[in-house]
């Protein structure tokens, strides 16, 4: 392996604020501790929690790195104490709480995959975070089962794009919602069975209309409180709802719990980068076996709309916060 260098590059916030305020700067290269390993970055991949991180909505827990930057992948130059699962030169992509917009990153162990072999490391970097969301909240909180019908929200994003080929491939019935025409031809090319444009038609009365009244067994939202009602109204007899952002608010100023009583509706949701390595590390079990399986036979892939060199961060934020993307936003840090 190369020798390790002293420095480098990583994205910065200079306070709080818009793109502007993102820059680069140097500083020292971490240190694995126990049970972590040091990656050579090549790729990280841009989320939405990113960009809150940099408006100061979303700060890192306590201990991690203010870099932003969630999931990474790259080559392993370094172990440490206690890794066994893990060599030198490993090509893996890895979920991480912070610093993943830098030239080198620390991992757990326990939370890096291997890349499969069909993908790059650009494409690898856009897995992990979308796909140990979608796993843990389609498949675990939401119980899809072979049979049902979903209904997915932003259905063209990294998130949305990720659950339409999983929901599809695991036997569901796939619904999504977008924003444009072309965001739902996109959608339907992924699998899914029809997608709403919701500016122009109210998804609850589409889901009526192709469910012939039944609606659907999970929605994945993550719009928040102005579709609560319409969710609520779209679900069949037991279904649940799991709610994983609020890009359209958090609070309802009131909510009839009655047809969650009467249809025996669940209403769920979580957060990842609060959890702990180990409950981390149990999804990760699940992708390895269930779903890495069908990116090493190219069933399912990341879509990575457009790439940035770190340098042009600031870029990159802007698209993502323009929602003109299709599918992963990736910074590059050229090595």
């Amino acid at each position: 392996m190369p020798s390790i260098p002293a420095t480098m590059r990583q994205v910065c916030f200079n306070g709080a604020g818009g793109p502007e305020v993102i820059g680069l700067e140097s500083a020292p290269v971490p240190a694995a501790g126990p049970g972590q390993v040091l990656i050579e970055v090549v790729a990280a991949g841009v989320n939405r929690p990113d960009c809150q991180q940099r408006a100061g909505k979303y700060p890192p827990p306590p201990g991690a790195t203010a870099v932003p930057g969630l999931e990474v992948a790259g080559r392993v130059v370094a172990l440490g104490e206690g890794v066994s699962t893990l060599r030198e030169g490993d090509e893996v992509c890895a979920l991480v709480i912070s610093g993943g917009y830098a030239e080198y990153c620390v991992a757990d162990a326990a939370l890096c995959l291997p890349r499969p072999a069909r993908l790059s490391l650009v494409e690898a970097a856009g897995l992990p975070e979308n796909y140990w969301t979608v796993w843990t909240n389609v498949f675990e909180r939401g119980r899809l089962a072979r049979g049902e019908r979903i209904l997915i929200h932003g259905g063209s994003s990294g998130i949305g794009s990720t659950a339409i080929q999983l929901a599809r491939h695991f036997g569901a019935t796939v619904y999504a919602t977008a924003g444009s025409a072309e965001k739902c031809a996109f959608c339907e090319s992924l699998g899914a069975d029809a997608a709403i444009n919701y500016r122009e038609a109210d998804f609850s009365d589409a889901v009526k209309r192709l469910t012939e009244g039944a609606g659907v067994d999970v929605i994945l939202d993550m719009v928040g409180a102005a579709y609560l009602e319409r969710n609520l109204k779209s679900l069949a007899l037991e279904g649940r709802l799991v709610v994983i952002a609020f890009l359209q608010g958090f609070t309802v100023e009131a909510f009839n719990m009655t047809p969650v009583m009467i249809r025996r509706l669940t209403l769920t949701g979580s957060t990842l980068r609060p959890r702990t390595v180990e409950q981390k590390a149990a999804i990760a079990e699940g992708l390895r076996r269930e779903v890495w399986p069908l990116l090493e036979a190219g069933r399912v892939r990341p879509v990575i709309h457009a790439t940035f060199p770190l340098e042009e961060a600031r870029d990159a934020h802007a698209l993502m916060e323009s929602s003109a993307h299709l599918g992963k936003i990736m910074l590059l840090t050229g090595r």
